[in-house]
């Protein structure tokens, strides 16, 4: 399963680097491109358009312990931000882990954060999902899990059901294939600056000094990222 195959190059950092460092001189604060980031051939259009916002685009997912352990830090580094990006979140599905499409846990979890969305309840509940899944060890992989979660949460059992199987909520969901697709996310999380320019911890690592560790590759990280929101914002001017 793709996932996996980026989560082990992720897992095996600390084994990889001297493998990996092939690209002598380059730096997280001042990214190359086909090194510490990819530029799309074929950009795809973005929310912002040509508004002075730049939109930064995480795929994730909640079944992800990486988007999980990246979160906090991915937070702050929005607040900091201000308004000068306009964040979007697009939640992906690689399908069964035992290669049956119509079987996929990863549907729930997207018609969840969807219908949070939708309900505007994401800022206090997205957090929690991720708690629920890697710290408390639910199984959020089916319907009725994701209804009793919402209703353990406060929410009203009945009223979420609804936006959860509503035709809003699957258009959503549609979309987000659609967007996965277009981007040809194999791996997650991954981050995309102004529909074009496409980074991750995965593509950082191969990068010397980029972080022996999880939380330093997440630092690593977000610093090609300041170069690419900066990169695009200049490029809007």
């Amino acid at each position: 399963m793709r996932f996996f195959q980026k989560a082990l190059a992720i897992a095996g950092l600390s084994l990889s680097f001297g493998l990996l460092a092939a690209s002598a001189g380059a730096s997280p604060a001042a990214p190359v491109a086909g090194k510490e980031y990819k530029v799309l051939d074929n950009p795809q259009p973005t929310d912002t358009g040509l508004g002075k916002k730049v939109e930064v685009t995480e795929f994730f997912g909640y079944f992800c312990p990486h988007c999980n352990a990246l979160e906090p830090t991915l937070e702050d580094w929005i607040a900091k931000q201000g308004d000068k990006i306009s964040l979007k979140r697009v939640p992906v599905d690689f399908g069964d882990p035992n290669g049956d499409p119509k079987k996929s846990p990863y549907v729930a979890q997207k018609k969840l954060y969807y219908t949070l969305e939708a309900m505007g309840k994401l800022p206090e509940m997205h957090k929690k999902v991720f708690s629920a899944i890697h710290v408390q060890r639910q199984r959020l992989d089916n319907d009725a899990a994701v209804a009793d979660f919402a209703a353990k949460q406060g929410l009203d059992k009945a009223k979420f059901m609804d936006v959860y199987n509503s035709f809003a909520v699957q258009t959503k969901v549609t979309r987000a294939v659609q967007l996965q697709n277009a981007y040809k996310i194999d791996g997650v999380p991954t981050l995309v600056v102004d529909g074009r320019y496409v980074t991750s911890p995965s593509i950082v690592s191969a990068t010397p000094g980029a972080g022996d560790t999880e939380p330093a590759l997440f630092k690593s990280t977000l610093l090609v990222l300041d170069s690419l929101v900066a990169k695009a914002a200049a490029g809007k001017k």
